[in-house]
């Protein structure tokens, strides 16, 4: 493999970590900023469609192209160019958010199962776009330095934090107009389109030239990755033979699935557990309060904010969680919090469920970024990848078995 000089192992490969840290966050936020709009402005898409239950049935939509794809992808992650599937992941997400404001304004706001329709295809698109950015993304990064992949999760979070400190902003300056709803709508889904059209950019040209990057993907190469080829090659680096896995010694995909089976486990119960409470559970079953309207608002903040709160205290080593046996219990401890809602939402005020909600957001982001981090470690490139993939790909089932069993919260209820 040829490499420049200046990329070499040395200290001056290495430079453009903090560069590097500021785009992960951002494509981590613009993997996520699309869906979490969705979410936030669900008390639009329930004015629209007060009989079909969007935020559920919206998350359930959602998830099955998101899986579908992620299995494909995850089956074959050896074989995939990570640069053209992240770039058509970004692409999509950017041209699935732009419909959604023209099919708004196609329809003038109105209701109805057409429109309706249209809104479920979309939001299957973004599923597609989930898959295809969030395992190429953290399969890419398992790789590199793990405060890479805990930036790329931060971002996550922090999509939720900026929606929904937008809803707030935007319920209270159009509250009294008769399209106040559809007016912070369409503001979000815009901002959405613009900040996944900056992520094209920020991956494509941006993210590729830092060295930091240049030398974990020449490494990847080096002990046999084939997924970062494209990548080095858009910023001149040319492999001219890269060793199959096997002469490194790689283990299986089928290896690493049962190697790493806690881990996963790990994240599917995490998002299991999430996702059966948010958002549906949070917009559907918590009664009426004080707050009024603004209710289920503050509730989606609070789990935001604490969210990415969660994301950032592994960065605090004393307190970063790395036992495998350590990170099972808390997960599987965490279930408690499922009659704890039960009871807090039938007997409990406001006060009690806010502080539910915040905890359920740190312990997810917390958690996430603790297996997401320690996971990978002690692997080759390409085997880390494989990881990171596997990750997502449980990841993904989680949300998927968590919105299904949302459901069972409005089971024996008039308007189920």
């Amino acid at each position: 493999m040829t490499m420049a000089a200046d990329e070499s192992a040395g200290g001056g490969a290495l430079k453009g970590k903090v560069a590097g840290l500021v785009v992960c966050w951002f494509l981590g936020m613009g993997s996520l900023v699309s869906w979490n709009s969705m979410l936030t402005v669900a008390d639009y898409y329930y004015k629209l469609f007060p009989h079909y239950h969007p935020a559920r049935v919206l998350t359930l939509v959602y998830q099955p192209f998101a899986l579908v794809t992620m299995l494909i992808f995850a089956y074959n992650e050896s074989k995939v160019n990570t640069r053209r599937r992240n770039i058509a992941g970004y692409t999509l997400f950017f041209a699935s958010t732009l419909g959604l404001v023209i099919l708004d304004l196609g329809t003038s706001g109105g209701g109805g199962i057409g429109p309706y329709l249209g809104v479920c295809a979309l939001v299957g698109a973004f599923g597609i776009a989930d898959a295809l950015v969030q395992g190429g993304m953290v399969g890419d990064l398992a790789f590199m330095c793990p405060e890479f992949i805990q930036s790329f999760m931060a971002g996550l979070a922090a999509a939720g934090v900026l929606t929904s400190g937008l809803r707030l902003i935007t319920k209270a300056a159009f509250e009294k107009h008769n399209d106040g709803l559809r007016k912070g709508a369409l503001l979000f889904m815009s901002i959405s389109s613009f900040l996944e059209f900056l992520c094209i950019f920020l991956y494509a040209l941006v993210f590729p030239k830092l060295p930091i990057v240049k030398y974990y993907r020449s490494k990847a190469a080096s002990e046999g990755s084939k997924t970062v080829s494209a990548d080095l090659a858009a910023v001149g680096i040319q492999t001219d033979e890269i060793q199959d896995a096997e002469k490194h010694g790689r283990l299986s995909l089928k290896e690493l699935l049962v190697r790493n089976i806690d881990y996963e486990l790990d994240l599917f119960l995490i998002y299991v557990l999430t996702l059966s409470i948010f958002p549906g559970f949070l917009y559907e079953n918590t009664g009426e309060h004080g707050l009024g309207t603004w209710y289920p608002l503050v509730l989606i903040a609070m789990y935001n904010v604490w969210d990415i709160i969660g994301r950032y205290v592994p960065l605090v080593r004393c307190i970063k969680l790395e036992s495998r046996k350590g990170l099972t219990v808390a997960i599987l401890a965490r279930f408690l919090l499922v009659p704890a809602f039960y009871f807090t939402a039938k007997y409990g005020d406001q006060g009690w469920m806010i502080f539910l909600v915040s905890f359920l957001g740190l312990s997810n982001g917390y958690l996430t970024v603790c297996v997401l981090t320690v996971a990978p470690k002690g692997y080759k490139g390409p085997e880390q990848n494989a990881i990171g993939n596997l990750l997502v790909l449980f990841l993904l089932l989680g949300i998927f078995a968590g919105v299904a069993l949302d459901w069972l919260w409005i089971i024996g209820k008039e308007d189920f």
